[in-house]
């Protein structure tokens, strides 16, 4: 199951308003979801953006991945744990083809 974090659209007609949502990717926009973990509100001026930092961190920390618009939102709500987690996991990977580089090399020889 591939987890995703995502807007539900709420409201009524021209009028809308968004749940933030973690659900699995096959389910449809508006349907059955796993956690609420916010609230977006386009209209209101400025937009209104209620995260629970929590919830999200355990989402994402589980293997979550939030849409583009979510991930926007995130990096308003939490400045820098998008791009944290990001320079992590390049760091992460760089190390590992480290190790392999040097592995093939000593079997090359």
């Amino acid at each position: 199951m591939a987890v995703v974090l995502r807007l539900a659209r709420l409201g009524k007609h021209k009028s809308p308003a968004y749940r933030v949502v973690a659900t699995d990717r096959q389910n449809k926009r508006d349907g059955r979801f796993l956690q609420v973990v916010g609230t977006y509100n386009p209209l209101s001026n400025p937009a209104r953006v209620t995260l629970k930092e929590d919830l999200i961190k355990k989402w994402i920390e589980l293997g979550a991945k939030p849409t583009e618009v979510v991930r926007s939102l995130i990096r308003k709500v939490i400045p820098g744990y998008i791009e944290a987690r990001e320079e992590h996991k390049t760091k992460k990977t760089q190390e590992v083809r480290k190790k392999r580089k040097l592995r093939a090399k000593g079997k090359s020889k």
